[in-house]
């Protein structure tokens, strides 16, 4: 299997599958002497880690990350630190259940990557889907805590703005609220109205879909390129990869349709610190793939996991036309725990961004 590697300075290569022994990743580009600590690793996938409340899978996951390689301590500081060497990463699964998807081994889940991964291979591990399984995630988001340190100035936040039909207010908007809720909600009105809602959903076998949205401030102007590293075109990427993720826009995105030249563009005038103030922020803080100092803005939509309990039509491996339900322990909206996944791949593009332009520009 092809293609498990993103990024250009700051690559990351991720290994391992759902039911496997471990999964993890290599980092190759982060430069030295950076202070790591697998505890700082740890803090990012314990907010995507699984089975912290009845709205997410309850297969339970320590997480643990340890740090096989690429660190040493640092005689003159005592601190541990990063050498230049790749940066191996290893997560060990510890609460698999196979036996819930042997009924299923032969059937194709509608929705699902099963039918595609037979199609290209000619195998597939049919439990909990392998690689396709939104599990090999964790790797991005230990990625993505290194990520940050290299661009320890910049500010990358995520929030569940919609579940199903139901929006949050932006009105109501409260970044501290994200961490009073278990949706990662910044709307505490909203987060009440999807505890009903998603409970519903829960307890008839089914789940839905939503939106989350990625914020990124203090990223200077003049990161990304304006052909082929477009910075949006890379969010988008790298966003696009996620697993379930079927939708992605920069700034006003799809609503910059319905805009007026006169509405769309964002104005400018001079500010009090001597950098361009602009009035609105429509193009999402990326101009002709160019960030303009202004907040980076990014949204994603993911669809409903394919794993219900309602009964599906579907065919088998023979060709013979059946029914499937999914046994086991599935998110009812998956785009909860999607959340700390988006902030880790806009905090590694972002990365990788730096490094390439300071390699240019200095």
């Amino acid at each position: 299997m092809s293609h498990n590697t993103f990024g250009h300075l700051f690559r990351v290569t991720t290994f391992g599958e759902s039911h496997g022994p471990a999964l993890g990743c290599v980092i190759d580009g982060c430069p030295p002497l950076v202070p790591l600590e697998a505890a700082e690793i740890q803090v990012f996938l314990d907010k995507r880690r699984p089975g912290q409340s009845r709205f997410t899978t309850q297969r339970q996951e320590p997480d643990a990350v340890r740090i096989l390689s690429g660190v040493f301590v640092d005689e003159a500081s005592g601190k541990q630190v990063t050498t230049g060497a790749p940066i191996a990463l290893m997560i060990e699964n510890t609460d698999q259940r196979s036996k819930d998807y042997s009924d299923i081994k032969d059937k194709f889940r509608p929705g699902h990557a099963d039918f595609t991964y037979e199609a290209k291979y000619g195998i597939r591990d049919y439990r909990g889907g392998g690689r396709s399984s939104a599990r090999e995630t964790a790797a991005r988001v230990a990625a993505g805590a290194i990520a940050r340190k290299i661009v320890a100035g910049v500010s990358v936040r995520g929030a569940l703005v919609q579940v199903g039909p139901h929006k949050i207010d932006r009105a109501r908007w409260d970044w501290d609220e994200i961490d009073r809720n278990p949706f990662f909600c910044p709307d505490a009105d909203a987060a009440k109205t999807w505890e009903a809602y998603l409970d519903g959903v829960r307890k008839s076998g089914s789940s839905i879909g939503a939106v989350i949205e990625i914020v990124a401030e203090n990223a200077p102007a003049g990161w990304g390129a304006p052909v082929y590293a477009k910075m949006d075109s890379e969010l988008a990427s790298a966003l696009m990869s996620i697993n379930a993720v079927k939708g992605v826009e920069i700034g006003a995105g799809f609503a910059a349709a319905e805009l007026t030249g006169e509405e769309n563009a964002d104005e400018m005038r001079m500010g009090n610190d001597g950098k361009p103030l602009f009035l609105s922020n429509n193009a999402g803080g990326v101009l002709g793939g160019i960030s303009t100092g202004q907040p980076i803005v990014a949204r994603f939509a993911v669809k409903p996991t394919s794993s219900i309990l309602t009964p599906r039509r579907t065919i088998d491996k023979a060709g013979h036309e059946a029914e499937i339900l999914t046994k086991g322990r599935h998110d009812p909206c998956v785009g909860i725990r999607a959340v700390p996944v988006g902030e880790a791949m806009v905090a590694c593009v972002l990365a990788d961004q730096f490094l390439r332009h300071r390699a240019q520009v200095g």
